[in-house]
């Protein structure tokens, strides 16, 4: 199952192991379990701190447990935890065997902390690449506070699970047997969502901060950008993002930024907060923006108050807040979203498989995402406003060469229908005859491009009708000390090379401004 690159790998990782450890399997007949077997196999060979203990009888089978030796409880895996979910499988093995994960220590002290008894179980597919995040924030709960269980489920071993449930979207997480959250979220998030009190703590931290030279709104590429030029400055720099790396968090593969070769999104953006942290820049994460409040005279402090109450202050801000998906605004899109109406192609496309599936857009974006899903799926009707299909001329011949494709142009989505709990069809009318149809189906896959994330800024920047902020060629808004840059401005062309440029032009903007502008006397040591 593994090859000897993979085991070879594998047994240098199991050497960190500081304490033994033992794998509880509840195996079965199936070929997944047979799957499970070799595989743990493997792994009990390659290291004398590692048991295999096959006499497990849980209900879900095949599944194991990682535990510490002596004990039984711990990380379940039900399914093998391969594709995407391999590191995921090893972070488990090291984090139980003793090997402390890099994680802050005031979030390992959150975990611990939490009280009352809680029951996770994580539903994953091994191509999702927004699943492990989530799998392995759950596994380090679990392993960290004894009162946390967690077993992590792959859709595809457990159908009858998926079905009954009526999972359409992954990672999607039930606590104690409710819906706890779907999509990717961090460990903070999660304990963040768990600890009612911690936004109040996390906003008296903001107040309590010192003013920077330069903060930057957004964690993207260009957030990231200007956090670099701006640190490499040797003045005081803060980002404040939702997430490091923003939405390039959720692209699969990366083949287009010069001098990378290929990457994917997660390694991609892992590396740009590397990079910041490595300049010492102030990362604070989990930090959405809700107000911008502009200096209240020249060469003043600029003010932006956060979601949690907040507020951070600075002689200039950069503004790189990004974009993030379109909606379609029909009727039965947000009723059914995760329940049919999807978003990732490649996270969610396993989920129907054998299904019925549609693609609104017929952009590269959606282009491609039939493509794959005509791989998985029984059928995929592709849905396109405009009289022709604007994908690069070699997708558009590939999906036309595919028996299980239905391409419809010149067609407006008006509604996404259901049965009350899940999608059962899509409606859109012909731009030409007026004649409206119906296309029976499972999933709905909505590809029609970004939208920026500027609404809290509205009234106070300059937008563009498209909600865009407007700039100049440095990276200029109409407001004074504020810069903006990346997806959310006027700048055209939406790319990771662009907004990086565009990050670190606006870096070098804001330090002109700063050296042409007096320090205030509130930042004047006494």
């Amino acid at each position: 199952m593994l090859d000897d690159t993979l085991k070879a790998q594998l047994q240098q990782y199991l050497g960190m192991l500081r304490q033994p450890i033992t794998l509880i399997a509840s195996l079965d007949e199936s070929d997944t379990g047979a799957e499970m077997r070799e595989l743990l196999q493997t792994i009990a060979s390659l290291s004398d701190k590692v048991t295999l203990d096959t006499a497990g009888n849980d209900a879900r089978k095949p599944s194991f447990v990682i535990a510490r030796a002596g004990e039984t409880t711990g990380v379940r895996f039900a399914g093998l935890p391969l594709g995407h979910e391999f590191t995921s499988l090893v972070l488990a093995l090291l984090w139980t065997g003793g090997h402390p994960p890099k994680v802050e220590q005031e979030v390992i002290d959150s975990i611990k902390s939490l009280d009352g008894e809680y029951s996770f179980e994580v539903y994953m597919s091994l191509t999702c690449h927004n699943c492990p995040d989530v799998v392995q924030a759950l596994s380090l709960m679990a392993i960290v506070n004894p009162k946390i269980r967690t077993v992590v489920i792959e859709g595809g071993a457990f159908q009858q699970e998926v079905t009954e449930r009526e999972i359409m979207a992954v990672p999607m997480v039930f606590m104690n047997g409710q819906v706890f959250a779907s999509g990717r979220m961090s460990v903070e998030e999660i304990v963040a969502k768990l600890d009612t009190k911690s936004g109040e703590r996390e906003a008296a931290k903001l107040n309590a901060k010192d003013a920077y030279d330069v903060l930057i709104v957004g964690g993207g590429p260009a957030g990231a950008a200007a956090a670099v030029y701006a640190a490499r400055k040797g003045i005081r720099v803060g980002i404040a993002a939702e997430r490091m790396g923003g939405q390039v968090n959720d692209t699969m593969a990366i083949e287009n930024y010069i001098s990378v070769l290929e990457t994917d999104g997660p390694k991609f953006a892992a590396a740009l907060e590397a990079q910041v942290r490595h300049y010492e820049v102030d990362v604070m994460n989990l930090q959405r923006a809700d107000k911008l409040i502009p200096a209240s005279e020249p060469g003043g402090l600029v003010q932006v108050q956060m979601a949690n109450g907040g507020v951070l202050k600075a002689r200039s801000v950069i503004l790189s807040t990004g974009a993030r998906w379109r909606n379609v605004n029909v009727p039965g899109e947000q009723e059914y979203k995760n329940k049919g109406v999807a978003y990732c192609p490649h996270c969610d496309g396993p989920l129907f498989k054998g299904k019925r599936t549609a693609v609104i857009g017929g952009g590269n974006s959606g282009v491609e995402a039939a493509i794959d899903l005509a791989g998985i799926v029984q059928h995929v009707t592709l849905i396109e406003f405009a009289d022709q299909l604007k994908a690069d001329a070699v997708l558009v011949s590939k999906l036309k060469s595919l028996p299980n494709v239905t391409i419809h142009v010149n067609a407006q989505t008006t509604e996404i229908t259901g049965d009350g709990s899940k999608v059962n069809g899509l409606k859109f009318k012909d731009r030409v005859s007026g004649e409206e149809q119906l296309v029976p189906l499972e999933g709905v896959f909505v590809q029609i491009g970004l939208v920026p994330n500027t609404e809290f800024l509205k009234g106070t920047v300059e937008l563009s009708r498209f909600g865009e902020i407007v700039v100049d060629a440095k990276g200029h808004t109409n407001v004074e000390g504020v810069f903006a840059a990346g997806d959310c401005t006027t700048v055209p062309y939406k790319q990771i090379v662009i907004a990086a440029g565009e990050g670190a032009k606006a870096a070098l903007s804001a330090f002109d401004h700063l050296i042409r502008t007096p320090v205030p006397a509130e930042m004047v040591p006494a």
